[in-house]
């Protein structure tokens, strides 16, 4: 049986290849996050809700407690990552 000759790669291209730092890396794509101005204030607010939401839900609210936790669980923290 022969055996094939192996075949090496320059580095530079394996480089090229490695997603960057903060990179979601795939088979076929990179997401990245622009963490600008408006993401982290949206972050914030959405953090900022949850913290509230237990705030008020430890005092016996039933009603602005559930409320401030599913806005920012479900709606402020996501969008932050998607603006």
């Amino acid at each position: 049986m022969a055996k094939a000759k192996k075949t090496s790669k320059p580095e530079s291209s394996s480089r090229a290849a490695q997603p960057a730092a903060g990179a979601i890396s795939s088979d076929r794509a990179v997401i990245r996050i622009r963490w600008e101005r408006r993401n982290i204030v949206t972050l914030l607010a959405g953090l900022a809700a949850v913290v509230l939401g237990y705030v008020l839900l430890s005092q016996g609210s039933v009603t602005a407690a559930p409320i401030l936790l599913v806005g920012g669980y479900c709606v402020l923290i996501p969008l932050a990552f998607m603006i």
